[in-house]
């Protein structure tokens, strides 16, 4: 089966999928952020470690290291866990399928476990950095990864195009692919753009998410599953620095709502970033250089709980 042909079959699986939770009486409510927690010297090192994936059984964490031991300045790393119960183990790095001499960072999966995605300056590509996507058959082996692929000039460009992040999109219309770029014609640094799988399993022409664009930087959506809410990390007014923001929306043909910022107990005056939200919609992983870490960006992980309907 080509790369292709898996795209299209994967495209006409989520179409045939309904799922109750996108109508607005099944959205759920949420309490607030408890304060993040530093994943621990285990995970993170004293060099760079951004960029967390959790798988949706929320035993592989995948993140960005520039730490010794891999093939370029910036390589991706897999930590596992037999159960959520259970504490990370340590780091290891995906190997020469994914990682290169050029910079690979910033994993995202599919929620079905079969896609990875990530930014690479490879040769092959656009611009200063692509969007790539890799397959793997077994979604539980984490080094199962076939070689990747760039995902085209659908979404790629001669700019910055980072960040993605792959909506199933169960209410038909196509998966959609969220990520950001500092190509001209959006009113900012970096702004949110938005690109839909074709039938014959190509991305189109990427357009600008408006709602979710400012003058100010937009940077690594993290998509929740049923699509209903979108997480970022901005510089808009109201940040200390970098901050976490969310959106979120009724139905999935809905426009954003305005971001609001996670608030004091998720972002300080340093540098929260990248954040990645996990299938139990109740856990979500981020990014901080907070004083309290162990390198220079350290893996954190704050969490919520469901209020009652």
């Amino acid at each position: 089966m080509t790369l292709t042909n898996r795209l299209i079959g994967a495209a006409i699986c989520v179409a045939l999928i309904v799922v109750a939770t996108s109508h607005p009486g099944a959205v759920p409510t949420f309490s607030d952020w408890a304060v993040p927690t530093n994943l621990g010297p285990t995970v993170n090192s004293p060099f760079q470690d951004f960029g967390p994936a959790i798988s949706k059984d929320g035993l592989s964490l995948y993140f960005t290291s520039d730490r010794p031991g891999g093939f370029g300045n910036q390589d991706i790393w897999v930590s596992q866990r037999r159960t959520k119960d259970e504490a990370w183990g340590p780091p290891m790095n995906l190997g020469a399928v994914i990682n290169t001499e050029s910079s690979e960072n910033v994993p995202a999966l599919s929620r079905d476990g079969h896609w990875l995605f990530f930014n690479s300056n490879r040769p092959g590509g656009f611009g200063l950095q692509d969007m790539w996507a890799s397959w793997r058959e077994d979604t539980h082996d984490d080094f199962g990864w076939e070689p990747p692929f760039n995902l085209g000039a659908g979404v790629n460009s001669g700019f910055g195009d980072v960040n993605p992040a792959y909506f199933e999109n169960d209410e038909g219309g196509g998966p959609l692919l969220f990520f950001t770029s500092n190509r001209p014609g959006g009113p900012g640094a970096f702004d949110m753009y938005v690109s839909q799988l074709a039938p014959n399993g190509l991305f189109g022409a990427a357009v600008l998410v408006p709602e979710l664009s400012s003058p100010a930087m937009e940077q690594r959506p993290s998509i929740r599953f049923d699509g209903l809410e979108i997480f970022f990390h901005s510089n808009l007014p109201g940040s200390g620095g970098n901050d976490l923001w969310v959106s979120t929306r009724e139905r999935v043909t809905d426009p954003w709502s305005p971001p609001v910022n996670l608030g004091v107990t998720v972002n300080t005056a340093f540098a929260d970033q990248q954040p990645y939200i996990a299938a139990d919609r109740l856990t979500l992983f981020m990014v901080s250089d907070r004083p309290d870490g162990v390198g220079m960006l350290d893996l954190y992980v704050t969490t919520r709980t469901k209020n009652a309907q």
